[in-house]
């Protein structure tokens, strides 16, 4: 862990898609401001397999990701920014987090839970990347001038 870079924290409920996809995507973009993490509030076992087919596809390597917990940071990692990435992680995410100076709420659909065959499913995901992808640029970029 690095003292110099404020600590982004992305957190969703499983930890297996949404939050690993922003966290690889803001490691790539702005790592050399950022130290980047990601957590679950009730993680999964695994990251989703489709969502480390739908990184790979962009460049991003996510097998071996693993969900962590948010008992992993909590009181642990001086977080400076706390990203919640779905709506369940924003309201069972403790109130109080010490030493967070921002909370951002980026509420984004759940792949994993979509009913549907490989293709609609990896559709389904692929789209969820892309509006994360958009949102980390967005972000990044108005934080860099």
């Amino acid at each position: 862990m690095n003292d110099h870079k404020p600590v982004v924290l992305f957190l969703c409920t499983g930890n297996s898609c949404r939050s690993q996809m922003a966290e690889a995507f803001l490691r790539a973009l702005a790592g050399d401001r950022y130290e980047c993490h990601s957590a679950g509030t009730d993680p999964a076992p695994a990251v989703h397999p489709a969502a480390v087919r739908v990184m790979a596809e962009k460049g991003y390597d996510l097998s071996g990701a693993r969900p962590k917990g948010l008992k992993t940071y909590l009181g642990k990692l001086p977080v400076a920014v706390l990203i919640t990435v779905c709506d369940t992680a924003s309201r069972n995410c403790p109130s109080l987090w010490p030493g967070v100076r921002e909370r951002l709420h980026w509420p984004f659909e759940d792949p994993a839970l979509h009913a549907g065959n490989e293709a609609s499913t990896l559709d389904k995901f692929r789209e969820v990347r892309d509006r994360i992808e958009e949102r980390v640029r967005e972000w990044t970029g108005r934080r860099s001038r």
